[in-house]
């Protein structure tokens, strides 16, 4: 299991189109992708934080991410280290998150 933080920095949040984004970019991987609302994440309260799987819009878009919220992703599976550092570089300096 990998993982990064990321803080929400876009005035309109997580809305459809870089949602969708993110969507096409973690569907290239293999790993299961979620993404976790909320300041911390522990293997003890994944369960308790609400959650998606990045590589589904309408479960993404659920979330209802904002500016100013922290949100976890959270890759496990066969690449999940590429996956994680592709999706972080991605989020941070394509999306504009």
């Amino acid at each position: 299991m990998k993982f990064f933080k990321y803080i929400v920095q876009s005035e309109n949040g997580l809305h459809a189109r870089p949602a969708g984004l993110l969507v096409k970019a973690a569907s290239e991987f293999e790993s299961k992708i979620q993404i976790y609302k909320g300041e911390d994440i522990t293997e003890s309260d994944e369960e308790t934080l609400k959650s998606a799987d990045a590589k589904g819009l309408f479960s993404l878009m659920g979330l209802n991410l904002k500016k100013g919220e922290t949100f976890t992703l959270v890759a496990n599976g066969s690449d999940e280290e590429k996956a994680t550092l592709e999706l972080e570089k991605f989020i941070k300096e394509d999306l504009h998150l």
